[in-house]
């Protein structure tokens, strides 16, 4: 029996495959659990359907975070916090004191966990955060840290 994969199954393949099992297989463990419908020639249109309609929407998804990428790498955002001596400050600025600054003074609402810092911000100065947008968009951020 022609299947197609619901779910990622171990041994089978991956969800949105056609995969051939056996009837007893199918009829009495993987049906039953949802993890797989019968391969019909109307489930085999809809498949290709809704993969079109996912497709469409993946790269509608990259092409707004091209572009929200690209107006991130033109702007800076400047943070002003307590320090000491020599340009070093109280504690560091975090990812969640970033993205709170991007969205108050630019408006673009970022979560904190798309940020990679390499190493803390502990100092003032000039520096440049990894924002991870989409799987194939990271944007520069310059940020300015004052006391």
């Amino acid at each position: 029996m022609k299947v197609i994969l619901l779910q990622d199954v171990k041994g089978l393949g991956k969800a949105g495959q056609v995969a051939k099992v056996s009837d007893g297989y199918a009829r009495n463990l993987l049906i039953p659990k949802g993890l797989v419908k019968e391969a019909t020639d109307g489930n085999l249109r809809e498949m290709e359907r809704q993969a079109a309609i996912n497709e469409a929407k993946q790269e509608k998804e990259l092409g707004e975070a091209k572009e929200k990428g690209e107006a991130i790498s033109r702007i800076e955002v400047k943070i002003r916090t307590k320090g000491g001596e020599g340009g070093r400050l109280f504690g560091s600025i975090t990812a969640k004191d970033i993205a709170d600054e991007l969205a108050k003074q630019h408006g673009i609402e970022i979560d904190k966990r798309k940020f990679s810092i390499t190493n803390p911000i502990k100092h003032t100065g000039e520096h440049i955060v990894d924002i991870k947008l989409h799987a194939e968009v990271t944007a520069k951020l310059r940020v300015i840290v004052e006391v």
